[in-house]
């Protein structure tokens, strides 16, 4: 069965009760839940992991190319100032899919470029909690070519 990791950045632990008028109400364990039934429903395994740790999410990311087939990331907050996620993405082959809840491409001017985005496949943003699972169906795609 292949495997992937599901990473979430920054503050994401506070989901449901954040900015729910951006973010929704659902909170990270009804979007783990939804993930891990999707993975199920398509015969993946997942981990879901969510950090406010930059060096554990760098850590995280690394392990990706031996572990792993494929990496989900919602960055956060460091989607817009990391340099050293950058640089880890670009570290592992498997593909990576960057994710956001919210269209930082409607948002505050500073949340409109992503600097992690050079290091991904691709992003899926602006869907709310359904931009995870799309991403997984993307993940399923790309692992089994």
């Amino acid at each position: 069965m292949k495997k992937i990791l599901i990473l979430n950045g920054p503050n994401l632990n506070l989901l449901g009760n954040r900015e729910t008028d951006l973010y929704g109400k659902e909170s990270l364990k009804d979007i783990e839940n939804s993930c891990k039934k999707k993975c199920d429903s398509i015969n993946l395994s997942c981990n879901f992991i969510q950090s406010n740790n930059e060096g554990e999410l760098i850590n995280l990311i690394q392990s990706v190319q031996s572990d792993f087939d494929g990496l989900i990331i919602n960055p956060a907050a460091f989607t817009h100032t990391s340099i050293a996620i950058l640089d880890a993405l670009r570290t592992i082959s498997k593909p990576k899919i960057e994710i956001h809840l919210s269209n930082i491409y409607t948002r505050e001017e500073y949340r409109k470029k992503s600097i992690t985005a050079e290091g991904v496949n691709g992003i899926i943003c602006g869907f709310g909690s359904l931009s995870y699972t799309l991403a997984i169906e993307a993940m399923n795609k790309l692992i089994k070519k």
